[in-house]
């Protein structure tokens, strides 16, 4: 089944079909009466072609949280509700192919949102870092065959100097190859910002860390792809508080922020 066959069973009685446009596609080519509308959970219409093209956008951008985008009712906010995997799967009729990418793309997008994996230079196991504050990490199942078990969370070589530390070990060579990114990055400007010249080019996330690029288009805030929380790209504060003393397309009142010097901690409480 190709995403143009794509079609609901009139049948289905688990279904709420509704006689109303695609609230993700409301002008849809020569569609007529012929394709099914179904209802989201938020309220809101959908086809199996509209959710699964929107959904698959999503993950392409690296976000594997689903949130609807259509409009609330009379306004012009948007609905953001989070629908579950399920219900997108039952809804945007996935086929087999499809269901495997989204899979696949969901767990590792999953995995590296909520847990920090590397392997123990050692024994080659998979180890957990639980503070995230501290490159110096104890391997537990070497430590439990009298092995040396500290290694560098940065380097992954055995642990050397003072613990603990967050920027680097006493190895050579052991450096953050994400902070150097930051430090040295090429500028970039935000054409459609007045006002506000050339920026770093590469920001990381004031709430997790992760880095993230500006398109250049639209206004200065960008939404992080994993936290999902929108910061301002040029002052670093949090959206809101960007916009207690400025506007989304001219420059903040604190100016541009400096290259960053470290990487913020996700306090995932």
């Amino acid at each position: 089944m190709n995403q143009e066959e794509k079609t609901y069973d009139r049948n289905d009685s688990t279904l709420v079909f509704v006689n109303r446009p695609d609230d993700l596609d409301p002008f849809p080519p020569d569609e007529g009466d012929l394709c099914l509308r179904a209802q989201m959970s938020c309220g809101h219409a959908v086809t199996p072609q509209s959710l699964t093209a929107w959904c698959r956008s999503l993950l392409d951008k690296g976000q594997y949280k689903f949130k609807c985008p259509a409009l609330k009712d009379g306004t012009l906010q948007r609905c953001d509700e989070v629908w579950a995997y399920s219900e997108v799967r039952r809804l945007a009729v996935l086929t087999n192919e499809e269901m495997q990418y989204f899979e696949e793309n969901i767990a590792r997008m999953a995995a590296t949102e909520y847990c920090e994996y590397k392997t123990c230079p050692g024994c080659k196991s998979y180890i957990e870092r639980d503070d995230l504050t501290n490159l110096c990490v104890e391997c537990t199942i070497c430590k439990s065959d009298q092995k040396a078990c500290q290694f560098c969370w940065q380097c992954l070589k055995p642990w050397k100097g003072r613990a603990p530390r967050s920027d680097r070990c006493d190895n050579d060579g052991c450096t953050n190859h994400e902070l150097q990114l930051l430090k040295n990055c090429k500028t970039t400007i935000l054409n459609q910002v007045q006002g506000v010249g050339e920026v770093p080019s590469i920001r990381a996330c004031p709430t997790c860390g992760q880095k993230v690029e500006h398109d250049k288009t639209g206004c200065k805030n960008i939404l992080c792809p994993r936290c999902q929380v929108e910061f301002c790209f040029v002052c670093l504060k949090l959206t809101p508080k960007c916009l207690e003393t400025s506007s989304y397309y001219v420059p903040c009142s604190g100016g541009v922020a400096p290259r960053q010097t470290s990487i913020p901690v996700w306090r995932r409480n």
